[in-house]
């Protein structure tokens, strides 16, 4: 076991104990409230235009009218980059055109930063949407959605295309490393010079076959393992979530949010510190050589014959036919587009939206008509965690028989590489569910808790953002579609933020990862993702306090699990399962 995964099984305990704790601080407020939700914003009602004029407690009830006007207490439309218009009347649309230009920026810098750190950006998005646009806090959720598909679709299209940071792997067995099955990196403690140097004898020598290796800087067999384990916490963090109070959850994703952001910023500080000395070592090693230029020439004319002599006993003393299924393994490892990898990953999106679409949602439309009281809604939850959870299981397996079957050839791992087994199966499994649990309870999205989770085991950060950003996506896209097509946010201004997320994800990413590569400060996304978990922590903070004050600061109970409207208004237009937000909190 590594020490990354020792140290998180001699902290596990205390970890847990943290959480649970902060769940009892929290549960024991609600004695003192009524068992049964009772607080209630206002008694008001609002105009609402449709059949021919009706009166509603909330504009969310009234279809294609979802703003308030509290000063005429009524319901209006609203139109992107509106510059002129009267209040008072619902068909204006109201003047929000420096809103609309204010959070153009926000978004397109947020999408930049939050995907080159492997976040989708919730967290920044709900709130600012709520604070900055003056939307409701549902469609600022789906507009939230549609942000974070437009960036994490434009971080793919970064990602599909980038190589992992290591660019030159061999296809000799190396120097073993003190974790067992892994190799020291053939970089470490050399200057620019002599790496070159040290290129050009490897590929001088062995059997004439020799060439370099990389791999997608996506992990597709990490991706097909954590995010339905991930997604399958996530419905049971939307189970648990149906009976909390809005209070209760938000005040828990406020302690987990800050407790995450100190781990990161820890993190932060101690990575940053090991690339300045990495980066200030480099520089040292690349001044050595060039003032003794002349030695350094005549050590490397020596080394050359000597390395070169030690590659060729090495090659000698390795057997032919482990070399060859080395090299089959580093072919296959090295496909920027692994086809069938792709293809189970759509699957996995395509299962799990269908059973959605089945499925519905508390206070939405099942498209087959059934409610949580109907028998057929509990098969389909059942269904969910057969299906996610049947896939990790599938695809844990197969990453386990895959490692074992390069070990058994002295595969080149490396150093920040996974080697699947099954205590690695048990101990990513039990956290990436925990994470999928706190990302369904307090609908943030899961790469602000897996992806620090990730930095702290050792995965390299670009490969941990870039892996965690392609789960992102499998999520963001179906639920983005779902919240456009229920009416829940404007069409107009899901696809202006959705172009603009993408573009900002595009731009902001390139930029970022190519300073990273250049500087090899692999530590500022790490820094970068702790910002935005405690802008996403005070954000939520925020929320709370704004909906306490709405009820008077009045404390709900906890909720009935099952609740179905009798007699609902017929008028407004059925909502195509918005509650997919229940199954993808992301």
């Amino acid at each position: 076991m590594p020490p990354s995964s020792s140290l998180f099984s001699r902290r596990r305990q205390p970890m847990l104990l943290l959480l649970l704790s902060a769940i009892a601080i929290l549960a024991t407020l609600i004695p003192t409230v009524s068992a049964e939700s009772k607080c209630a914003a206002s008694g008001a009602e609002f105009s609402c235009p449709n059949c021919g004029g009706i009166t509603v407690s909330d504009c969310m009830d009234c279809d294609g009218y979802l703003f308030t006007d509290y000063n005429y207490q009524l319901c209006y439309d609203r139109k992107l980059f509106n510059p002129d218009a009267e209040t008072g009347d619902s068909d204006n649309h109201y003047p929000f055109l420096w809103y609309d230009i204010a959070g153009t920026f926000v978004w397109f810098i947020t999408a930049g930063i939050a995907t080159a750190c492997g976040v989708g950006g919730g967290g920044i998005y709900v709130p600012m949407g709520i604070l900055l646009l003056r939307f409701p806090p549902k469609p600022s959720s789906g507009l939230s959605q549609a942000s974070i598909f437009g960036a994490s679709l434009g971080g793919i299209l970064v990602n599909c295309r980038k190589k992992h940071p290591d660019e030159h792997i061999r296809d000799t067995k190396g120097t073993p490393s003190e974790q067992a099955g892994k190799i020291i990196s053939y970089e470490k403690n050399k200057g620019p010079a002599e790496i070159e140097s040290d290129r050009k004898r490897y590929l001088a020598g062995g059997d004439g076959g020799r060439k370099f290796y990389t791999r997608p800087v996506i992990d597709y067999n990490m991706a097909l393992f954590l995010a339905p384990m991930e997604m399958a916490g996530a419905v049971l963090g939307v189970i648990i979530q149906r009976v909390f109070p809005n209070w209760l959850f938000l005040c828990f994703a406020a302690v987990v949010l800050g407790f995450t952001c100190y781990k990161t910023f820890k993190k932060f500080f101690a990575a940053y510190a090991k690339d300045k000395a990495a980066r200030e070592e480099r520089k040292a090693l690349a001044a050595s050589e060039m003032k003794v230029g002349g030695e350094v020439e005549m050590t490397n004319t020596n080394a050359d014959t000597t390395d070169t002599e030690g590659d060729d006993q090495s090659a000698e003393q390795d057997d032919p036919k482990e070399i060859e299924a080395r090299r089959k393994f580093l072919e296959d490892d090295a496909r920027q587009f692994p086809k069938e990898k792709i293809a189970y990953l759509v699957l996995l999106w395509a299962g799990l939206t269908v059973i959605t679409f089945l499925k519905g949602g508390k206070g939405v439309d099942s498209v087959i008509g059934i409610t949580c009281e109907d028998a057929g809604f509990y098969i389909l939850v059942a269904a969910q965690f057969l299906w996610t959870l049947g896939f990790a299981a599938v695809f844990g397996y197969r990453n386990v028989k895959l490692t074992q079957a390069r070990l058994d050839v002295n595969y080149p791992f490396n150093e920040t590489d996974v080697l699947w087994d099954s205590k690695k199966l048990q101990f990513y499994s039990f956290f990436t569910f925990v994470a999928g649990i706190v990302a369904g309870l307090i609908g943030i999205g899961g790469g602000m808790v897996l992806g620090p989770l990730m930095l702290v085991m050792g995965i390299n950060p670009r490969v941990s953002t870039a892996t965690t950003a392609t789960m992102i996506l499998l999520t963001s896209s179906s639920v983005a579609v779902m919240f456009v097509m229920s009416g829940l946010v404007p069409w107009e201004y899901a696809l202006y933020f959705f172009c603009i997320c993408l573009m900002g994800a595009y731009i902001g990413k390139t930029r970022i990862d190519a300073y990273v590569k250049k500087t090899g400060m692999g530590s500022i996304l790490v820094g970068a993702l702790a910002t935005i978990i405690g802008l996403a922590t005070i954000g939520c903070m925020i929320i709370l306090f704004m909906n306490l004050a709405k009820v008077d600061w009045c404390l709900d109970g906890f909720k009935s699990f099952c609740t179905v409207k009798a007699g609902e208004d017929k008028c407004p237009a059925s909502r195509l399962l918005a509650g997919a937000e229940e199954l993808f909190p992301y």
